[in-house]
Formats: structure tokens, sequence, C-alpha cells
């Protein structure tokens, strides 16, 4: 049976215990174990969710890139909420994270960018994330073209970028064989402070 946790055991600080968690998650050997579900939705509160990547984590909150005329994209621009979840099943373990979006600094944006490998550059420069396209080989073509005429580094994408999730909840999840999961809450203040509560399952 999973070793059961409690509010004292947890750190003081949600965004160290997120750290720490994927930390283990890491180390487990769980793949990709940066990746969470994001969920956003629309204007008429009509809900979307799929899988990105955590680029970076610390006291600000969760930050992430994509092309901003995707869904999730357009979702933040007129409702800037969303909700993220972690889940590791190798540890038994889930995250879930909500909170407030809004948008990275284009040097900050510039900065990530820089640091992705060309192929993935040349994808993203190419690409409107979500819009039909006839064929792969249409994209693939493009890729192609992009790849012969572009400088080494290319330059960011003006619909391209990065966003923040500033957490106002964030709850750490054990599973138990028995369904009576833990699952403890951190909430943050008005001040800025978290506090922690368990929940039942």
């Amino acid at each position: 049976m999973t070793t059961p946790i409690d509010p004292t055991t947890l750190d003081p600080d949600p965004i160290r215990q997120l750290e720490q968690w994927l930390a283990d998650a890491e180390t487990a050997g769980v793949p990709l174990p940066n990746a969470f579900a994001l969920a956003t939705a629309d204007d008429q509160g009509a809900p979307s969710v799929r899988y990105v990547l955590l680029r970076g984590l610390d006291a600000d909150g969760l930050r992430y890139f994509t092309y901003r005329g995707s869904r999730k994209g357009r979702d933040v621009a007129i409702n800037p909420w969303a909700a993220g979840a972690f889940w590791w099943p190798t540890l038994d373990r889930q995250v879930r994270v909500s909170g407030s979006v809004r948008l990275l600094s284009d040097d900050e944006s510039l900065a990530y960018w820089r640091t992705r490998p060309r192929g993935s550059q040349l994808s993203a420069s190419i690409s409107m994330q979500g819009q039909e396209v006839a064929t792969r080989a249409e994209l693939e073509a493009r890729v192609a073209e992009l790849a012969a005429t572009a400088p080494e580094e290319l330059p960011l994408p003006p619909m391209w970028g990065g966003y923040l999730i500033v957490p106002r909840t964030i709850e750490f999840w054990v599973s138990r064989s028995d369904r009576l999961h833990d699952r403890v809450e951190y909430r943050r203040g008005g001040d800025g402070t978290w506090n922690r509560r368990r929940l039942q399952p």
C-alpha cells in the first residue's frame, strides 16, 4: 500500500513540493515527467484539454509555450484562467493546479525559443496549430522549404510565445489501493500566503 501523506509532511511551499515530486518522477523514469494536461475554456464556458510540457517553475508559477493562435491560446485570450493536472502512475501520484494565466514577455519567450532544437523551431515556424491542412506532405514541404533558406537561428514567430499559470490552488494526491486516497490542497490567501488542508477522497 502507498505510504500515506499528511499536510504536515509536505513542504509549506507547494511550488517547492511540486519541484520535489517532479524530481521524484524523473528519478523513477517516468516518461515526460513534466507533461501535464492543460484545461481551458472559451467565452461560452466550453472546455478543452490537451497535454503540454512544463518549461519553467518558480515562485511566480508554471510556464509553458505554444502557438498563440491555437485553441488554448484563443481561450486564455478571452478567459484567462486554466487548470492543469500532472499524473505519474508509477508513483501513484497526481498534482492538480488552477489559477489565472498571463502572457510571458517577448524577452522571456525569445530566451526559451533559443534553447529549442532547430527542428522544433522549424515546425513551430510553419505550423498554424489546429488549422486544417490537406496532407502531411504539405507540412513537410513547408518545413523543407524553410530549412533550405532560413538562418541557423530562426527568429521568434510573432504568434508563438509563453504563458504563466499563476496558481491559486495546488492539490497533491496519492492513490491508495483501498480507494481512501490522500489529498492535500494548498490555497493561496489574499496576502499571498499558502494554507494547507486535507480533503476527503
